[in-house]
């Protein structure tokens, strides 16, 4: 384990704390009416961060046995390959698409089960687009790393996704309805430059990913 590829795991995990699931829903649920419930926020965070978690383990643990077949410099170029795609693949998301925001909003007023299963619903969804997410367990796979390493690495990339809600959740439990006017505003940002954040999202991971791989093959 280096501090390189600690530094770029923290780095992807931050860009995976601006998706829908791990901060914009926590942003609705804080604009929700009424009485601020943090064992609410505590439900869904821990819930989406768990079904992150254990996702992660199964495709970490798997494409590690997978690369145990191959040669290293064979992995290494096949993780450039994926930084690369991410890269290019940032350039077709629209600036001009809205996020339709709606469908998630009408589903936070319910039970706390009903919360859980908006966060399980915001995990499965987003796994096909949280690339950033894939190429750090990439990056974990292609690394000679032991399961200790590889668990604590992978529990630690979970938690950073949820600092930046966390951090706003504190803010808003100390100014109150004060802070509402900015969170609106993220919010509004969000649904109308969301596309072209994911777009920004997915560029930084690919070069970080690919720039991994190129150092591992050419300077390490």
């Amino acid at each position: 384990m280096t501090l390189g590829l600690v530094a770029a795991l923290a780095g992807l995990a931050l860009l995976d704390s601006t998706s829908i699931g791990t901060l914009f829903i926590p942003i609705w649920l804080m604009l929700t009416p009424g009485r601020l419930k943090p064992g609410r926020f505590a439900v869904y965070l821990g819930t989406i961060t768990v079904f992150y978690f254990a996702v992660g383990m199964l495709i970490v643990l798997g494409a590690t046995k997978l690369v145990g077949h191959l040669d290293n410099p064979v992995a290494y170029w096949v993780q450039l390959v994926i930084g690369v795609a991410l890269f290019a693949v940032s350039f077709r998301f629209d600036s001009k698409k809205k996020t339709d925001t709606g469908k998630w909003q009408n589903r936070l007023g319910g039970s706390t089960p009903a919360l859980a299963g908006v966060a399980l619903l915001a995990g499965v969804v987003e796994l096909a687009t949280m690339l950033p997410y894939l190429g750090a367990i990439g990056m974990m796979s292609a690394a000679d790393l032991r399961p200790a390493e590889i668990g604590l690495l992978l529990a630690g990339y979970c938690l950073v996704m949820i600092v930046p809600a966390l951090v706003l959740l504190g803010a808003r439990l100390a100014l109150g309805t004060r802070l509402d006017p900015v969170l609106t505003r993220i919010s509004t940002w969000f649904a109308e430059k969301g596309a072209s954040a994911t777009g920004w999202v997915l560029g930084i991971a690919g070069f970080l990913v690919a720039r991994d791989a190129v150092a591992r093959l050419f300077f390490l």
